[in-house]
């Protein structure tokens, strides 16, 4: 089993930044794609970013493209999201999840392992 547990949201400006954090424990395997995810109308949850963790490759939405920056730290095994120029249409809780895939593979669906969500809410 993973445990991944999300920190890092909150109420910010139109224009400001945050940066998101997914801690990661468990039972990990040495190749792995994480992502960060929110709910979107008429979707369960819409891919934001992507991170393969062993090759550094990364993937993000149009919709962030240029504003968000999806990193992690090994040594620490902790996700990051860094978000700037944020926008109303932004808000939303965020989830990181875990998925087991090969070396560079950058998965937007079918997650195997979710943490519990951070909200986040920019205001106009």
């Amino acid at each position: 089993q993973v445990q991944l547990v999300e920190s890092g949201g909150g109420l910010v400006q139109a224009g400001g930044s945050l940066r998101l954090s997914c801690g990661v424990s468990g039972r990990t395997r040495s190749s792995y794609a994480m992502g960060w995810f929110r709910p979107a109308p008429g979707k369960e949850r819409e891919f934001v970013a992507a991170i393969n963790w062993s090759s550094g490759s990364t993937r993000y939405a149009d919709s962030v493209k240029g504003r968000f920056t999806i990193s992690r730290d090994n040594a620490k095994n902790t996700l990051y999201l860094q978000m700037n120029s944020l926008k109303p249409e932004d808000t939303a809780v965020y989830y990181c999840a875990a998925k087991w895939v090969g070396w560079g593979v950058l998965p937007t669906r079918e997650y195997d392992y979710w943490g519990q969500g951070t909200q986040v809410t920019v205001s106009s």
